[in-house]
């Protein structure tokens, strides 16, 4: 009887917090309306590993870490450690005027594991942001400015792929074609220019992946042509387009790319921000083309998940474009918390552990595991694809499991599934109707079976 009381205490002290929570908060990425009944809000307590763990007791499997930032998994005790440890030296101090050991030892240590290119000068200086999307508008700002202070004032445009994202604030939405959010604010965005996606599930029969992107860069040399003169920067997510439906394509196409940016004397933006830091099988899905870009940007994965905080790193070309004894020429973006010391001190402990636990030779051998548990799911009547990159692997939900005949958008088969998997102890949200797995690096053999049976189960409930 006690158990049960206990129980039963767990599960209204949920329900309290669903309420207080749905009288208060404004959640994100969400239609409201949805809470509390389709889409079931979730309270969590506290973290463990690969876990998440409710109020009412409930353990779900964080298939999807926690919206692709954390990696080594929940409550970390040496990231928690660094933080706590930083909290009691220093808080905070802005980065005007002012520095402090975290924020250059940051530095130099993502300088020294950056992509780096034969015949290219290394990146070589770090600007601090708060968050991915603010990265990005950093990285656009700099192309752009950079330009404007050489008086090349043609170069105003910037050229991004179909199907991809880059963030929500203003400058990353106008790069961003994604149409669910870019629709409505479109009159609110400067115009950017978009090439074909070299994504290998849009290949034509008898194309391989690399032919895939071949065609791709030869339409991005088309339009940069037409546009010679006018482009400051091409904006890539190396090797996935992550929010566009975890669609891969081969690395060979960022080697192309970085040719045409050379060749039309266009910046190269490579977003990491999610792709970043070994989720596609090496530290930087940029090394996978051998290429180095101009400007570098990271975020999530960065602090281990545990605290916001962006980068973006620069050539000294760059860098020196701004230097001038005019004031307007210099690069006067700033956020209040730029390069704050416990974010920082967190990316340096997550840096630690990379080096301390052999993280990616690991996430080799995770890789392969998730592989074979994968394999038998391609051939479910409903799949269409399954792709992988490292520890990203994604299933392409269709009608009969045909490219050509994807499920009406009012059946919600990617929300369906969604709750099914939530119903079993798995968070494995959706994009549209692909599922993905992209759980913590800490993640077993005994969770990926789980993963892998809830995500057959969770098919079969959703398309039944």
């Amino acid at each position: 009887m006690r158990q049960q009381d206990h129980q039963a205490g767990m599960l209204a002290e949920a329900d309290a917090w669903r309420a207080r929570d749905l009288s208060v908060v404004w959640h994100p990425c969400t239609q409201m309306r949805e809470h509390p009944h389709t889409l079931p809000l979730v309270p969590i307590a506290r973290g463990d590993g690969a876990w998440l763990i409710g109020h009412d007791g409930t353990r779900y499997l964080d298939a999807v870490s926690s919206w692709w930032t954390n990696l080594f998994g929940h409550a970390e005790p040496r990231i928690g450690a660094a933080i706590a440890t930083q909290a009691m030296a220093l808080e905070q101090v802005m980065l005007a005027g002012f520095t402090h050991a975290p924020a250059v030892e940051l530095a130099e240590r993502l300088l020294a594991i950056a992509p780096r290119q034969q015949g290219r000068t290394p990146l070589s200086k770090v600007f601090y942001a708060d968050n991915g999307s603010a990265g990005v508008e950093v990285a656009l700002k700099m192309a752009f400015h950079w330009f404007h202070n050489r008086g090349e004032h043609r170069r105003t445009k910037f050229i991004a792929l179909e199907n991809g994202y880059h963030g929500e604030t203003l400058g990353a939405l106008a790069v961003g074609d994604i149409p669910l959010y870019r629709r409505v604010y479109a009159p609110l965005l400067t115009e950017a220019l978009f090439a074909p996606s070299p994504d290998a599930y849009l290949a034509q029969p008898g194309e391989s992946a690399a032919d895939c992107a071949a065609r791709a860069a030869e339409a991005l040399a088309t339009l940069l042509d037409q546009h010679a003169g006018e482009v400051c920067a091409v904006i890539v997510e190396p090797r996935v387009q992550c929010a566009g439906g975890m669609r891969m394509h081969h690395p060979d196409y960022l080697v192309r790319v970085r040719e045409l940016c050379d060749a039309s004397g266009a910046f190269l933006i490579a977003d990491e921000i999610a792709v970043g830091f070994g989720r596609t099988g090496t530290l930087f899905a940029s090394e996978q083309s051998g290429v180095m870009p101009d400007l570098l940007c990271l975020s999530k994965g960065l602090t281990g998940g545990f605290l916001p905080l962006a980068a973006v790193l620069a050539t000294e070309t760059i860098y020196d474009g701004f230097l001038d004894d005019a004031r307007e020429r210099a690069f006067l973006h700033s956020h209040s918390y730029t390069g704050n010391p416990l974010a920082c001190a967190a990316a340096l402990a997550s840096l630690d552990i990379f080096r301390a636990d052999y993280v990616l030779a690991r996430n080799r051998a995770t890789a392969r595991a998730m592989a074979a548990l994968a394999e038998p799911l391609a051939a479910h009547r409903h799949v269409a694809d399954v792709r992988q990159a490292g520890m990203m692997l994604a299933f392409e939900l269709t009608r009969d499991g045909d490219k050509a005949t994807p499920f009406p958008s009012a059946s919600r088969i990617g929300l369906k599934a969604y709750r099914a998997a939530l119903s079993r102890g798995v968070v494995l949200r959706p994009l549209g109707d692909v599922l993905y797995w992209m759980p913590p690096y800490c993640v077993d053999e005994e969770q990926l079976q789980m993963l892998a049976d809830v995500t057959r189960a969770a098919i079969d409930e959703a398309t039944a």
